[in-house]
């Protein structure tokens, strides 16, 4: 039997879908169902007086830990018909995650394109030190509001370009993995696909400006790439086009970067990308002109945090058995994760210049 009547047989995995998305005014959203709440104080004191829901309860989630999320979901009120995610993408992983558990449909309302997850049919949960996903299926719908969205802060605005950008890394990892034959068959390399995701992140890099500047068109454009792949993703039923080593810094260095509070996720991934792009020995500036033009910011990661987890990567990615990159290949000393650093361009001096 061929190898692809075993997957077909032995498979059985849905294509998922992306959820309805609405572009509207916040001020037109009438919900009639009983609706539990989830958002942060700064996005509900933004779009909270816009909103006309029947709320039940609210929340303000603070982590994507599994024990958190678990409790959220049994003491939500029995009268509770629709889970609202306001906010960034912790609240819509958490709306996600809760509306799923409870047999509840989500509505996701983001204030910023910060990340992808608003339109994923995955949440991020954080048990032990460890980053992984669950298919909760995707929201049953998001309403963006441009407007609101311009108007967010410059260092989250627009963000969710780091999930464009990381296809640049994220490629080069997959190539790598299928030329070490390391890819699983359902992880196969597919030119096809690669090509379509580099279409998608060269376009981040036209828009970037204008996404960094909060032009309603350009967040448009940001928003149709952010869709087209997580599609291309849902099409492949995984996300090695777009995740590599730039997302296993990010998830590796994530508990020492928080201490004990919630950092944006671009803040730990636009460095990961700059640090695989450097791996995989590719020109940094470009890469890092287009974050910072888009508002993303590069120094937030303390040099001592950034050189352990470099130097623990390896063994990260093997002890959680992550999808093959480079890392796993990855063996440098202390000396050499100065140099690839600067390589970079990112703080060396704790002074943070960027």
């Amino acid at each position: 039997m061929s190898p692809a009547k075993i997957y077909m047989a032995e498979t059985i995995e849905p294509i998922w879908n992306l959820p309805r998305i609405e572009l509207r005014a916040l001020s037109t959203v009438t919900e009639t169902r009983p609706a539990a709440v989830l958002t942060g104080n700064r996005a509900w004191s933004a779009v909270g007086p816009m909103l006309d829901l029947p709320i039940v309860a609210q929340a303000e989630p603070y982590t994507a830990r599994l024990d958190f999320l678990e409790e959220l979901a049994t003491s939500l009120p029995e009268q509770a018909q629709v889970v609202y995610g306001i906010g960034g993408g912790l609240a819509s992983d958490v709306a996600k995650y809760v509306a799923w558990k409870r047999g509840l449909p989500a509505v996701i309302i983001p204030t910023a394109l910060s990340v992808d997850g608003f339109f994923t049919a995955l949440v991020a949960v954080r048990k032990d030190d460890l980053v992984y996903y669950e298919t909760t299926g995707p929201a049953e719908k998001v309403i963006i509001d441009l407007d609101v969205v311009s108007n967010a802060p410059a260092h989250i605005r627009g963000t969710g370009i780091t999930e464009i950008l990381s296809m640049t890394t994220g490629l080069l990892d997959w190539q790598y993995a299928a030329k070490v034959k390391k890819n699983t068959f359902q992880e196969r390399f597919q030119p096809w696909a690669a090509s379509i995701a580099a279409g998608i992140a060269q376009q981040a890099y036209k828009i970037a400006g204008g996404v960094g500047e909060g032009r309603a068109d350009a967040l448009r454009n940001l928003l149709d790439l952010i869709c087209v792949e997580v599609q291309l993703t849902n099409q492949l039923g995984h996300n090695r086009p777009q995740e590599g080593a730039e997302q296993y810094f990010a998830y590796a260095i994530e508990q020492k970067a928080a201490r004990g509070a919630g950092i944006p996720y671009a803040d730990l991934v636009g460095p990961g990308i700059l640090l695989a792009a450097a791996l995989h020995k590719q020109q940094i500036g470009p890469i890092r002109d287009t974050l910072l033009s888009a508002g993303v910011r590069l120094g937030q990661l303390k040099r001592d945090d950034i050189i352990e987890t470099l130097r623990m990567l390896p063994d990260y990615v093997k002890k959680h058995n992550l999808p093959y990159s480079i890392v796993h290949d990855l063996d440098l000393s202390n000396d050499q994760v100065r140099e690839l650093i600067a390589t970079t361009g990112l703080d060396l001096s704790d002074k943070r210049p960027l």
